[in-house]
């Protein structure tokens, strides 16, 4: 059964532009997407509407992983992206809807996530914490401007 939703608020010193690709781009997303103590390998990534994805986050302390994947329902350039996910291990079963929203403020862009249908398995404030723990390591992908 899959009841949790997830909502995330930051801003971050960057582009709509780079934040987008952030979560477009095979080896960007492999690196600040799985939380501390996770490494990430992308098997597949389709970026287009009605496009696929498929990865999976291993446990670098246990080796144990977990894959999931899914389709990009939406991709609005530099705004929104939309997509679902589905773990592959039957005990997590269920649907996730993910919407990101950007939006360029003053001081750089507004991002927000919702992520729906966590399975009920799954602790809200684990999935919190795991966001959490991205986000920052996307900050600290997205943020710096580093000349040629």
């Amino acid at each position: 059964m899959a009841t949790g939703t997830i909502r995330l608020h930051r801003v971050l010193r960057t582009t709509p532009e780079r934040l987008y690709r952030a979560f477009l781009e095979p080896d960007a997303i492999a690196k600040w997407l799985p939380p501390y103590g996770f490494t990430c390998q992308v098997h597949h990534m389709d970026a287009r509407q009605g496009g696929t994805h498929k990865m999976s986050f291993r446990n670098f302390g246990t080796g144990n992983s977990h894959s999931f994947g899914g389709e990009y329902v939406e991709l609005v350039p530099f705004e929104k992206i939309r997509y679902t996910d589905r773990f592959d291990d039957p005990n997590l079963p269920g649907e996730m809807q993910v919407t990101v929203s950007l939006k360029q403020v003053v001081c750089g862009t507004e991002l927000s996530i919702v992520q729906e249908g966590v399975p009920e398995v799954i602790p809200v404030e684990m999935c919190y914490l795991g966001w959490q723990e991205s986000l920052e390591q996307l900050a600290r992908l997205v943020e710096p401007v580093i000349p040629e």
